[in-house]
């Protein structure tokens, strides 16, 4: 089952790497360092906005569903969650409209930051319907949904930047309208399902107690990934934040991708076998994830990190990749931490409902960083900045793990870390004693292949998460019918 999951929402997360890739690339291009600066400063900014009005509500509605819909109160569960929507986008707009009225800043910023706050009320609306998607195992429409939002914005985001002079905005003004197509799709579909259920007080005191230290602690994790960009542009200006961003952007995000994808097909396996058969059940499903999510996510790390001067070359903009490419391995280490903690040692705490303890871990290491950051800055620029968010990470890794275990034990898969870590170790050597040929691209190409290969046969030679059976399965499925065997 965990196998299929996965496949099923793959495509969407082939879909993030396209328009993460491509953004980057494009953008970088076709935005000045200032511009580009401009739109990570609005994109972190509204995504701290986004995860403190919205998240934990969505938190809630992935958790409580399968209760619900083994007591049969979905229509309850869901005209509760859309009745709090609606109180949270009224607040959350007047908030917009006061900031954007009275903070100091220029009008093209305003202007990026008006855009982005439409878009982000109208992706909110869409998340309850895309999160009670997942949560219900519906992966063909999710995916749908989420693939189609993501390129058409991104398509008709660049369409925007092409034909008028709004910049940044263009951006934000793609999402938008991408998110009102997927809602004239959707909503309607969520309503009919809301329809006759009540709207309960009880029921959304509980889900903001639940929710609540869950938006808090992705606030704080949030500031560890994005807070440095402020710090950034009042130390070093707008055209570092753009540099910064780029090559974190390159980094982070395709191994932000990777976990995403198994949280996406994980998370509610769990949940649901948690609720259904009990905790060992879920210990079963977490544990093979796990060992899945070391298998992937370590080369991708590692491979992130070796090729990072030829991918920024060939990927980011001129004024912005050599920058870029001296922060990418610390990006990426960085961010093969943030995944396993995130989608993997925070469950010890959904899981049990322990989201507090959670809360008050990531504010530290928020703090941590800030502090880091206030040192590291003006001593070594936006490699200083990466560094911190290294140091902020591991901490707290090691703290949520440790603490998570007193909550809910999940499993250690040490083996297959390991030898994860064994087959890695041996494609970076692979890699990196590859000589420099030829052009970006063909070193690019080079060095991709040949880590592919050593990896492939590393892995398979340690066996990492079974994945021989994978080769045993294939072979079954090719086996023409009646064949002898």
């Amino acid at each position: 089952m965990l196998g299929r999951h996965l496949l099923g929402y793959l495509p969407v997360q082939l879909t993030q790497v396209i328009v993460g890739f491509g953004g980057v690339a494009i953008f970088t291009r076709l935005l000045s360092a200032d511009d580009y600066g401009q739109y990570a400063l609005a994109l972190a900014a509204l995504s701290l906005f986004h995860i403190t009005t919205f998240t934990w509500l969505e938190a809630a509605i992935a958790r409580f569903h399968a209760r619900a819909d083994a007591r049969r109160r979905l229509g309850d569960h869901l005209a509760t969650a859309y009745a709090l929507f609606l109180l949270m986008a009224l607040a959350g707009a007047i908030l917009i409209v006061a900031a954007l009225v009275w903070l100091p800043f220029d009008a093209r910023l305003k202007t990026v930051l008006a855009f982005a706050a439409m878009a982000l009320l109208l992706r909110a609306l869409l998340q309850i319907g895309l999160v009670t998607h997942r949560a219900a195992g519906e992966i063909a429409r999710f995916s749908a949904l989420e693939a189609g939002y993501l390129m058409g914005g991104f398509i008709i985001g660049v369409g925007i930047i092409f034909t008028t002079d709004l910049g940044a905005a263009g951006i934000f003004m793609g999402s938008a309208i991408a998110a009102a197509i997927a809602l004239i799709v959707d909503l309607p579909v969520m309503l009919r399902r809301a329809a006759r259920g009540r709207r309960q007080v009880v029921r959304a005191q509980v889900y903001a107690r639940y929710g609540a230290p869950v938006s808090a602690s992705l606030v704080f994790e949030e500031l560890l990934s994005v807070g440095d960009r402020f710090l950034i542009a009042a130390f070093l200006g707008q055209g570092a934040v753009g540099m910064y961003a780029a090559g974190y952007g390159l980094a982070d995000r395709l191994l932000d991708v990777i976990f995403i994808w198994f949280g996406a097909a994980v998370w509610p396996l769990t949940i649901k076998a948690l609720e259904s058969q009990g905790p060992e059940a879920a210990r079963d499903v977490a544990g093979r994830a796990a060992g899945l999510m070391a298998l992937i996510a370590f080369p991708a790390a590692a491979g992130l990190a070796l090729v990072a001067v030829p991918l920024t070359t060939i990927i980011i903009g001129e004024s912005l990749r050599e920058q870029a490419a001296l922060i990418m391995p610390w990006i990426a280490l960085s961010g093969l931490m943030k995944g396993m903690m995130t989608y993997y040692f925070h469950e010890a705490f959904t899981l049990k409902r322990r989201t507090a303890s959670m809360a008050v871990i990531m504010a530290g290491a928020a703090v941590l960083n800030l502090g880091l950051n206030l040192v590291f800055i003006p001593m070594f620029g936006i490699a200083g900045a990466a560094a911190a968010t290294v140091i902020a990470y591991f901490i707290a890794l090691l703290i949520c793990a440790w603490l998570g275990r007193k909550h809910f034990a999940l499993p250690l898969p040490w083996a297959d870390w390991i030898r994860a870590a064994a087959a890695t170790g041996i494609m970076a050597a692979a890699v990196y004693a590859l000589p420099v040929i030829g052009s970006a691209w063909l070193m690019l190409v080079a060095q991709a292949m040949t880590g592919a290969l050593v990896y492939v046969a590393s892995a398979l030679a340690f066996n990492i998460a079974d994945c021989r059976s994978w080769l045993a399965d294939a072979r079954a499925l090719m086996k023409p019918a009646g064949a002898q065997s």
